[in-house]
Formats: C-alpha cells, sequence, structure tokens
C-alpha cells in the first residue's frame, strides 16, 4: 500500500491565508468562487516564464516539422482575429492579464485540441477547426474556456496543491523566507501542456469563456452547439481534446442555466 505524504497543517493554513481573493467583480456576467489558497504556493511569474519556454519550444518543433501556419494562413488569420476581440476582456478576470505577452498560433494536425497556457500563450490545432467545422463563434468559445483556465490560474493552483503535497514543511520554510522558493516549476518537473484540470475548473472555465466571448460579442449560445459537436465526435475514440474537456447533459445544463447572465452582454456588444 502506498500512503501519499499530506500537507502540514502549517503549509495549508499559509495557503488559506495568503491565497482566497476573489474573482474580480465584473458587475455583470457569470459568477465563480474564490481563487483558491494553493495558489500562493508557486510564483505566478514562474509559472508564466516555464510556459513561454515550453511553449517556445513547441512552436519551434512545429516549424521544424512544418507544421507551424505561417502568418498568412486564413485560418491563423481568423484564430487571431478572434483573439484581438477577446483579450481586451481578460483583465477583467486577472489584472496580470495586461502584462501578458499574448500569442495565438496554429499547428497543422489532426487532433482536435486546443489550449492556453499561463501568460496567454494560445494555440489551436487545424484538426478541431477543420473536423468539427466551427464558426467563429464557437471558436471563441474555445479560446474563451482556454483562456479561462490561465486567467483563473487554474495550473498554478494545480502545482500549488502537489507542492503542498510533495515539499510540504520544506516549502513552508521558503514561504517564512527561510529558503528559496525559485525553481517550484522545475522542481516538480512540469509540463504545462499536459495537466488535467478538474471537474470544477472544467465547469468553471465554461462560464468564463462564455462570459469573455459575450463581451467581445460572440454569441455565448454558441457553447451548446460546440459540446453538440463534441458529443457528436466522440463517437469511437474520444478526441484529446474532449478526454480533458468532459463533455454532457450536465455541462451543457450548467452553460444553459448561465444564460441569461451573458446574453445581455452579447446583445450590449452587439450594440456598440
Amino acid at each position: 500500500m502506498t500512503f501519499v505524504k499530506k500537507p502540514t497543517l502549517a503549509v495549508l493554513a499559509c495557503a488559506l491565508l495568503l491565497g482566497t481573493a476573489p474573482a474580480m467583480a465584473q458587475g455583470d456576467g457569470v459568477a465563480v468562487g474564490r481563487n483558491s489558497g494553493f495558489t500562493q504556493l508557486v510564483p505566478a511569474g514562474e509559472i508564466e516564464q516555464a510556459a513561454k519556454q515550453q511553449y517556445g519550444k513547441m512552436m519551434q518543433e512545429a516549424a521544424a516539422q512544418k507544421a507551424l501556419a505561417p502568418a498568412s494562413h486564413p485560418q491563423l488569420q481568423r484564430l487571431r482575429r478572434i483573439a484581438q476581440r477577446i483579450i481586451p476582456h481578460a483583465v477583467g478576470w486577472n489584472p496580470r492579464a495586461k502584462d501578458w505577452q499574448w500569442e495565438v498560433n496554429l499547428i497543422g494536425s489532426k487532433q482536435i485540441n486546443a489550449f492556453c497556457m499561463p501568460g496567454g500563450k494560445i494555440a489551436f490545432y487545424t484538426g478541431i477547426l477543420d473536423q468539427l467545422q466551427l464558426n467563429d463563434d464557437e471558436v471563441a468559445m474555445i479560446m474563451g474556456h482556454e483562456m479561462a483556465h490561465a486567467l483563473r490560474e487554474h495550473a498554478r493552483e494545480r502545482m500549488g496543491k502537489s507542492a503542498a503535497t510533495n515539499i510540504g514543511a520544506g516549502l513552508l520554510s521558503q514561504l517564512l523566507g527561510l529558503g528559496d522558493l525559485g525553481q517550484t516549476v522545475a522542481g516538480l518537473g512540469v509540463e504545462l501542456l499536459n495537466l488535467r484540470f478538474g471537474r470544477e475548473d472544467e465547469s468553471e472555465a465554461d462560464l468564463v469563456g462564455m462570459d469573455l466571448g459575450a463581451r467581445a460579442g460572440f454569441d455565448p449560445r454558441a457553447g451548446i452547439t460546440l459540446w453538440q459537436k463534441m458529443a457528436a465526435a466522440n463517437k469511437g475514440a474520444p478526441p484529446q481534446w474532449l478526454s480533458t474537456h468532459p463533455a454532457g447533459a450536465t455541462r451543457i445544463a450548467d452553460m444553459e442555466r448561465n444564460m441569461p447572465r451573458v446574453m445581455p452582454l452579447y446583445e450590449r456588444a452587439r450594440k456598440g
């Protein structure tokens, strides 16, 4: 039997004291819970730097395989136009976003996949656009969903939990200034792209993603048609994107329940 080392009460206390700040008030739109205190156990800048390095390496590898779309590619231009409309609304969910060096790239692959790493590093695979025949509103819902993971710092939270579990009292001494908290990402051997989020994180990303898209003038109802398409694509072997983003009637119901909160944002953006 394997026993997992539990975080000390002191570590958990520090986490709770340092990081219970709620999401930035929007005044309208969706409402989500507070940021987890575990996010404070790993510096945001460190994670964003690690993401920048991992993303850069991935783009270099794609370019070497002639799979990285050039700036003139119509689908990449489309993605960047959509991102330009959504990004200004990101700061409402995370003040750090105003200083992020946002990037959007397109990778030639049959994979049904997309992601946004911490610090605003976005990539889509051609498979998710071509196989699902997504319209702009549906692309915006995917992009908003992935951006939400970065804005709500879900990767940072998961790494904080791992740090509390794996480092324990040693991390507490670092938090108290008795050591160097740097190199936490490297020390944990984290591949940010491969992190898996829980159902609660996914549900939150759905809602925040709809909110972001609606504020940018994209129809949030496209979130429903998107997941219907994803469900249809799930016949046989689940696509990678779907396997890490569980869909289902409950998920769609949550989105429908929050639709009255985001439709006014969409209507307002369309009139503006």
